[in-house]
């Protein structure tokens, strides 16, 4: 027997082993139709942020049983970013709560069109768009964004001017202290700003397009405290679609300050359309 015959032979059993691996896990005690299972959780983070923040949320969902997945956002341009999530999601089999922070929102409002497996969408201080809206502009005036010179609250790189929509945005540690992370601890909100993602200047101003809300149920959170996406926003934003409209007294990190009030209206999505 040749080496190079030996070692198609060994590929093509590799392969055989990897295909029934993939075939023995492609319906997991979640799906659809297994008797009362619960849908899986998929939480999708915002700019600035990573999966990480949604760590004190997952442990709740899955303390009471729910499966459940914080996926990374690329945070690169919201036609791809929702691409990236919606592939996610397609390998799901059974039934989803997809829920979004932030700019996350966003990218959930454009993931789950016209997929039927997504039973509810739930806003977490987020953005809601309708078709050819984004979310620099839906933020308004009020924003603690929303600057005179953007270069006073965020950093630029590369740091040329003007800038494209390559360009990433960081924010600035102060701001990042006082307006984003505004309600945790000093300590905490520094880490997060250490370790903050950025996000390009064409993800956040990128139309969105045909909105999810229209056909999917939808839950909001409201941080009354929040900074970044004002409350008045937010309320104008869920009314729109028409959500179920609840409020915390926490600011635009109420996902990491708050995981229980989070938590509490996930799973009352969850319930609502079991």
């Amino acid at each position: 027997m040749s080496r190079s015959f030996k070692r198609r032979l060994t590929v093509g059993a590799l392969a055989a082993v990897l295909l029934t691996a993939f075939a023995a896990v492609r319906m997991p005690a979640f799906a659809s139709g297994s008797h009362g299972a619960k849908p899986t959780v998929v939480l999708v983070h915002g700019a600035w942020a990573d999966s990480s923040g949604w760590n004190g949320v997952v442990r709740r969902l899955q303390d009471d049983g729910y499966p459940v997945a914080a996926i990374p956002n690329e945070l690169r341009s919201l036609s791809g970013d929702a691409a990236n999530v919606r592939a996610y999601l397609q390998t799901i089999p059974g039934p989803i709560v997809l829920v979004g922070h932030s700019y996350g929102g966003a990218v959930i409002t454009n993931a789950a069109t016209g997929l039927h497996n997504v039973r509810a969408l739930v806003y977490i201080d987020a953005f809601a768009p309708d078709q050819g809206e984004d979310a620099t502009t839906l933020a308004g005036p009020d924003s603690a964004l929303s600057v005179p010179d953007p270069t006073t609250v965020f950093t630029l790189i590369p740091p040329t001017l003007p800038p494209t929509p390559a360009t990433d945005l960081y924010l600035k540690t102060p701001t990042f202290l006082t307006s984003f992370a505004n309600g945790l601890p000093a300590r905490d909100a520094r880490i997060l700003a250490a370790t903050q993602r950025p996000a390009t200047i064409g993800a956040l101003g990128e139309p969105s397009g045909v909105p999810a809300w229209k056909t999917i149920r939808s839950w909001y959170l409201i941080g009354t405290k929040d900074l970044i996406i004002p409350p008045s926003v937010e309320r104008t934003m869920a009314r729109r679609a028409g959500s179920d409209i609840s409020y915390f007294n926490a600011g635009h990190l109420g996902l990491i300050s708050d995981p229980k009030a989070v938590t509490r209206v996930v799973e009352k999505a969850a319930k609502a359309t079991a």
